[in-house]
């Protein structure tokens, strides 16, 4: 993975998101399925120019689902817990 743009898909803003935010200063991101610790660690601090001190991943299998007739399935996620380190702050959207 090179690009650092294919490492970082997009935030993740669900209410127990925002909660780690206030609480443990801790962002919620969605990743490239194949993105490693260290690349998303390295991809962060390059984007948004803050320290990172720990990265939790997650996978989330997607779920089969019936639309009518048919059956589809839900794409497979990967989500990363990110762990600032203190008196790091970053703010995605803030006041909208």
């Amino acid at each position: 993975m090179n690009n650092v743009y294919t490492i970082i898909k997009k935030p993740l803003f669900t209410e127990k998101g925002s909660a780690l935010k206030e609480s443990e200063n801790k962002l919620l991101v969605e990743v490239g399925k194949d993105a490693n610790k260290l690349e998303i660690k390295k991809a962060i601090e390059e984007i948004f120019k803050v320290k990172v001190e720990k990265v939790a991943t997650i996978k989330t299998h997607g779920k089969w689902k019936r639309y009518g007739k048919s059956i589809g399935k839900r794409s497979d996620r990967k989500k990363a817990l990110i762990t600032l380190k203190k008196g790091e702050k970053l703010d995605f959207i803030e006041g909208a």
